[in-house]
């Protein structure tokens, strides 16, 4: 399974490359994290707020690989435990397709974009800067997959 982490925001800092890096190297392949970085929609005077995310999810929905699960990550979303989260992994690992784990630009995501995930994932009520959350949900990924195979790295 891949898991294609598409975020909405380009040129992240050394520290958030190397961050992400981290925890996405330590997945195996048949659990791998693959980034796909997205450009913002041109966030000039004249645009709306709702024009500028319906053009970021055009360049999400294009970004998604065939047969992927949707999953978006919201404000809304539901917030799991470490082992809720595994759980979720183990349901997509048994259900043999990849995964398409979606982050809209400064504005969220679109409401259709939202309206076809199958799952939204609300990492915390905290407002969090999107380099955090690269960092954040990598290594959410990597305790998860540690968790299933009773890796160490995960301790209760």
């Amino acid at each position: 399974m891949v898991i294609h982490f598409i975020t909405v925001g380009q040129k992240m800092p050394k520290w958030v490359q190397d961050g992400y890096n981290e925890y996405a190297k330590r997945l195996p392949k048949a659990c791998s994290l693959k980034l796909v970085e997205l450009p913002m929609a041109n966030r000039g005077k004249t645009n709306s707020v709702d024009k500028m995310k319906a053009e970021e999810a055009k360049r999400i929905l294009d970004a998604v690989p065939k047969g992927a699960r949707l999953i978006a990550l919201d404000e809304h979303g539901q917030q799991v435990t470490t082992k809720g989260l595994a759980d979720k992994m183990e349901d997509w690992l048994g259900g043999g397709q990849d995964i398409a784990l979606i982050v809209g630009g400064p504005d969220g995501l679109d409401a259709s974009l939202l309206a076809q995930a199958q799952w939204k994932w609300g990492l915390s009520k905290l407002t969090m800067p999107h380099p955090m959350v690269r960092i954040l949900v990598a290594e959410q990924i990597y305790r998860a997959w540690s968790v299933i195979n009773n890796h160490p790295y995960h301790r209760e």
